[in-house]
């Protein structure tokens, strides 16, 4: 079964969320952002969500996770729990 692991950061904005890429994109560290500014409990760890197989997460971040790039930040990715910043660490599929 293919597996992946991830990290994201959850806001309620769209914008809020593209604020937040242009600081990763201009260098700033995506766990400081995901402690600073995530709206899941994740956040405190950087972002980090561990290891999960395909179907443990909601469609819209699955879609993703299993099909981004890995060590790419991905997004804004909207879904029932807001917008996502995320980005793939490994994946065996």
């Amino acid at each position: 079964m293919p597996k992946a692991s991830a990290r994201h950061i959850l806001v309620e904005t769209e914008a809020e969320c593209n604020a937040l890429l242009e600081k990763i994109q201009g260098g700033e560290s995506f766990a400081d952002l995901a402690a600073a500014h995530s709206k899941c409990p994740s956040g405190k760890s950087g972002g980090a969500l561990g290891e999960f197989g395909r179907g443990q997460m909601v469609p819209e971040f699955d879609a993703v996770v299993f099909s981004a790039p890995v060590n790419e930040v991905q997004g804004p990715v909207k879904t029932q729990f807001g917008y996502h910043l995320l980005e793939v660490t490994a994946r065996n599929c």
